[in-house]
């Protein structure tokens, strides 16, 4: 199978090899937080891109192994019991999540491998997957060991909305009502912003994702990109890896740029004499193990609208017009 890294071009593939599941004697930890269902939630039946899945009662062991999808869980008042890492950033310490963590860090599952005797190890009675990537043979070894919910047959691998996975996995948890109400308050805070920047409305923003000396320019069917169209922005015309003579096509409107810093970017000429580089109408965001890009690859319903208060200051001065307008860069 493959997927897309969060840390990568939207058009890199990274192969996934998965670990066979097998017996384990260690010692069972302690069983994850978790706030009361709502009344006659269960059974539930979700359906998903392998058929669907039934929940026949309130889980109390959940093991999410989408690379989203613990905040996910937590923002429904769930803390898993086991969690898959987040590659190149240290998910431990992110910032718009520290209140809902635990002191420890969650026992992990697996980065780019899972590690299906570990997640077996855990006794999970649900694994929530609507952002992992998994094929359909690792959904069948995985539903040997308990309930699972792969990704939305809805829509392409790994595209699946946050509105929909938060409707998902809130579903299997037996928490509807309130993942319609976290959904509600996310959508709002997108309002709110584009309501104080109707400058956004319409403007040309690339999303420049460097990676290992290429550019890429993201489609509005990532994830990621999706971000700045629920702000009113439009995704460029060319998107995919971009070579050095095809970087013109991040000169739109506006430009975002993630991926390394600013000082390493600017020090390709091609890219520092892009206009929208050269007139000062870009944001540099840094690279993966930054708070911004790590907030906007979890697109979660707890980091996006830490992500909003991080990049809404900047955008507004860089779409505004005028070059003069100094635009502050986000460096942490």
């Amino acid at each position: 199978m493959s997927r897309r890294p969060l840390a990568a071009l939207a058009t890199a593939a990274l192969a996934l090899t998965l670990t066979a599941c097998g017996s384990s004697e260690e010692e069972t930890p302690a069983a994850g937080g978790s706030s009361s269902s709502s009344d006659g939630a269960f059974p539930v039946t979700i359906e998903h891109t392998f058929g669907e899945t039934t929940i026949e009662a309130e889980p109390e062991r959940v093991v999410t192994i989408g690379f989203n999808e613990q905040d996910f869980a937590l923002a429904l008042g769930v803390t898993p019991v086991g969690v898959r890492e987040y590659l190149s950033y240290d998910a431990n310490t992110r910032p718009w999540a520290v209140d809902l963590l635990p002191d420890e860090p969650l026992p992990t599952v697996g980065a780019e491998e899972l590690d299906l005797e570990a997640i077996a190890a855990l006794q999970p009675d649900l694994i929530l997957g609507v952002y992992s990537f998994i094929d359909e043979s690792t959904y069948e070894l995985l539903s040997e060991i308990a309930p699972t919910v792969a990704e939305s047959a809805d829509y392409e691998l790994g595209a699946t909305p946050w509105q929909e996975q938060t409707r998902m996995d809130g579903a299997a948890l037996g928490k509807a009502e309130e993942a319609d109400a976290l959904v509600a308050d996310v959508e709002g805070a997108f309002a709110d912003a584009r309501k104080a920047n109707p400058s956004f409305e319409g403007q040309t923003l690339a999303l420049d994702y460097w990676f290992e000396g290429t550019h890429g320019a993201l489609p509005d069917t990532d994830l990621r990109m999706q971000f700045f169209t629920e702000l009113g922005f439009v995704a460029p015309a060319t998107t995919g890896s971009l070579s050095a003579e095809s970087l013109d096509a991040l000169d739109g409107d506006v430009l975002v740029a993630a991926g390394t810093d600013q000082a390493a970017l600017l020090s390709e000429p091609l890219f520092a004499a892009l206009p929208v580089v050269s007139e000062d109408r870009t944001v540099f965001v840094g690279g993966f193990d930054k708070q911004f890009p790590a907030a906007l690859g979890f697109t979660s319903p707890l980091s996006l609208p830490y992500a909003l208060d991080l990049i809404v200051p900047p955008l507004a001065a860089a779409a505004d017009g005028d070059p003069a307008t100094p635009v502050e860069q986000i460096t942490i």
